[in-house]
């Protein structure tokens, strides 16, 4: 049997594995051990017993890397901005701003969203973090359910793109991308998907003023006493933003200048007696919660390499690079159906996953389309250096990654809104998702058209 078709069969069972619910990072495991061990049995030249004592490790080479580093920190940040309730500040502040617009309640929540997003770098947590917080006020204020459900659900996915981004960090190192263009090339897309967020909930409430009530306008004092508790959300944000623009730290010590200021802020409310204070029990609850999130994290990257590897072997990734650079498809179309099946196997795997399973795929096949490793923009087929290509596709596989999240039959974000208000169908809850959707896609085509949305701050910065 040829080392390529074994290579197909071993994607398959992957496939078969994850759809059986089996985890991911399990799936990739298992896959990499037993296609090896085919590998081996087809193959005098790769022998098993060996191979296995790469285990002894491997498993250590995967954790320590210091680029990698960064992901616990930006975890515990994230955990450590709910338990101090900046998150419900964040959303009580932003809603004062927004109650004298119709609807503004719901615009305070995608806001919300996008900065908690930048707090905690992931989807699912912001899904059910700003679920905890934004709902039941909602609900209270009597907006309709499948505003107030497709809002979360949607606004959830800003954590992916906004900077800091687990998904970022994970994604440049796997392309050796650099962290902070990855992360100065997602600010603007990152904007332009609030914006479009904001205009899709403005556009539904004035054709049907019956989803958002109006509201009676909070007093002076009240909009200050709101205003202040975004103060330190504003202060935690600026500093990693700023410090990572000016060049000042790079992520990992971004990401502990975060923590650090969380920690300091927590600790002074509770010295206040503050019932948002940083107490010893919410301390170790945050500190277990990055430790099981992380460990999860570490596990897929551990099993991603040694799936890569077992691709490797097969040659499959250089066949599909071979037959990219001899196939007669326009390299726009190719890059088109690339995007396509990452939005279908968003709907039923976790973003990370897919982008260690998928992108080394996917990239080498880009890099032969557009001309080479080392070719100059005039003469690339997308226009552009292999550099920015690779910042380019990265902004765009994780928009779609996005989508994903919220598409039916299985968006993952879908069901954190759905665990937090069961009495909500999930038909309701997809079809207020749905213009939020319908407006991504045309975030997509925007980006495909100008690619500088993404590539002007790298560039200058």
């Amino acid at each position: 049997m040829e080392r390529e078709v074994i290579g197909l069969w071993g994607l398959v069972a992957l496939f078969l594995l994850i759809m059986l619910r089996i985890p991911v990072a399990l799936a990739m495991f298992v896959t990499g051990v037993v296609g090896t061990w085919v590998l081996s049995l087809t193959s005098p030249f790769i022998k098993f017993g060996p191979y296995l004592l790469q285990f002894k490790t491997a498993l250590w080479n995967s954790v320590a890397n210091y680029d990698l580093s960064v992901v616990p920190l930006f975890i515990l940040m994230g955990f450590l901005a709910a338990e101090t309730g900046l998150s419900r500040d964040l959303f009580q502040g932003l809603s004062a701003v927004t109650r004298r617009i119709r609807g503004g309640v719901a615009m305070a929540t995608i806001l919300a969203c996008a900065g908690f997003g930048a707090v905690s770098g992931s989807s699912i947590a912001t899904a059910s973090t700003m679920s905890r917080v934004a709902l039941p006020e909602l609900r209270r204020l009597s907006y309709h359910e499948g505003l107030s459900t497709g809002v979360l659900a949607a606004g959830g996915t800003l954590g992916i793109l906004i900077p800091p981004s687990v998904a970022l960090v994970i994604y440049a190192i796997v392309v050796e991308a650099p962290i902070i263009a990855m992360f100065q090339a997602a600010i603007v897309p990152g904007i332009l998907a609030v914006v479009l967020f904001l205009l899709v909930i403005r556009i539904r409430v004035a054709r049907n003023p019956a989803l958002a009530p109006t509201l009676t306008p909070m007093t002076d004092a009240e909009v200050t006493q709101a205003l202040r508790r975004l103060i330190p959300v504003g202060l935690i944000f600026g500093a990693i933003i700023l410090g990572l623009g000016l060049g000042l730290f790079t992520p990992t010590p971004a990401a502990a200048v975060g923590v650090f200021l969380i920690l300091i802020y927590g600790g002074l409310l509770h010295a206040m007696g503050h019932d948002a204070g940083l107490t010893r029990g919410r301390l170790k609850a945050a500190l277990l919660a990055t430790a099981n999130t992380a460990s999860m994290i570490y596990f897929i990257l551990f099993s991603a390499d040694i799936l890569k590897g077992f691709f490797a072997r097969t040659g499959l990734p250089a066949a599909l690079s071979e037959w990219a650079a001899a196939s007669t498809m326009e390299p726009m179309m190719i890059l088109l159906a690339m995007l396509v099946i990452l939005i279908i196997l968003g709907c039923f795997m976790e973003s990370l996953s897919m982008i260690l399973v998928v992108v080394p795929f996917f990239w080498p096949v880009l890099v032969q389309l557009n001309g080479g490793e080392f070719v100059s923009a005039d003469r690339a087929a997308f226009g552009m250096t292999t550099d920015d290509l690779r910042i380019w596709f990265g902004i765009l596989a994780l928009i779609v990654v996005e989508l994903g999240l919220i598409t039916p039959p299985v968006g993952l974000n879908v069901f954190v809104i759905k665990s937090f208000s069961p009495d909500t169908t999930l038909g309701t809850i997809f079809r207020g998702v749905a213009p939020f959707f319908a407006i991504e896609l045309v975030r997509v085509a925007l980006l495909l058209a100008v690619p500088a949305l993404a590539l002007t701050l790298p560039r200058l910065l």
